[in-house]
C-alpha cells in the first residue's frame, strides 16, 4: 500500500486565509489540522488545529489552568472572536517544524515515521511537487486494523 493509494482529498488555507475560517474548517470538518499552500497550491506546512486555538485561548488560561477553570461555559464561547481580523499566518509556530509531506509512492511505514518524527496527524501527498492528497493518521490506524 502506498501513501497515493491511502490520500484523500483535503482542505488547504492560505496564509491570507482568516483564522475564523480555519476554524470553522477544522471543527466542521473534525480535522486534526489543514495544509498550507502557496499561491501555486504546493504544501508550505502542516497547521495543526491546537495552533489556531492557541490564538483563541488566553495566556493567562494557557498558563494556569486553575484560571481557565474559573470561566464557565457561557463566556468561553466568546473567545473564539479573539480570531477575528487575524490570519493564518499569526497561527503559525515561531519555529517552523520539518514539513511533514511524502511522495505518493510513500510506503505506510514510512508515513508512519515522517508523522512520529514531525509529531503531525496529517501528510500531505505530493507528486511532481503538486499536492494531491492527504494521509492522517486516523487513515493509517484504520488501515492497519
Amino acid at each position: 500500500m502506498r501513501a497515493r493509494d491511502l490520500a484523500v482529498e483535503f482542505p488547504t488555507v492560505t496564509m491570507d486565509t482568516p483564522a475564523l475560517e480555519a476554524a470553522r474548517l477544522l471543527a466542521e470538518q473534525d480535522l486534526p489540522g489543514l495544509i498550507l499552500v502557496d499561491g501555486d497550491g504546493r504544501p508550505l506546512c502542516i497547521l495543526p488545529g491546537t495552533q489556531v486555538l492557541r490564538l483563541a485561548v488566553p495566556a493567562y488560561c494557557r498558563d494556569d489552568p486553575a484560571l481557565a477553570r474559573v470561566v464557565d461555559e457561557a463566556h468561553a464561547d466568546t473567545f473564539l472572536q479573539r480570531l477575528g481580523g487575524r490570519t493564518v499566518r499569526e497561527c503559525l509556530p515561531e519555529q517552523p517544524r520539518e514539513l511533514p509531506v511524502a511522495d505518493s509512492k510513500a510506503t505506510v511505514l514510512e508515513l508512519a515515521a515522517l508523522m512520529a518524527r514531525t509529531r503531525s496527524p496529517v501528510v500531505a501527498v505530493v507528486e511532481d511537487d503538486r499536492l494531491t492528497g492527504a494521509v492522517t493518521l486516523q487513515s493509517l490506524v484504520d488501515h492497519a486494523i
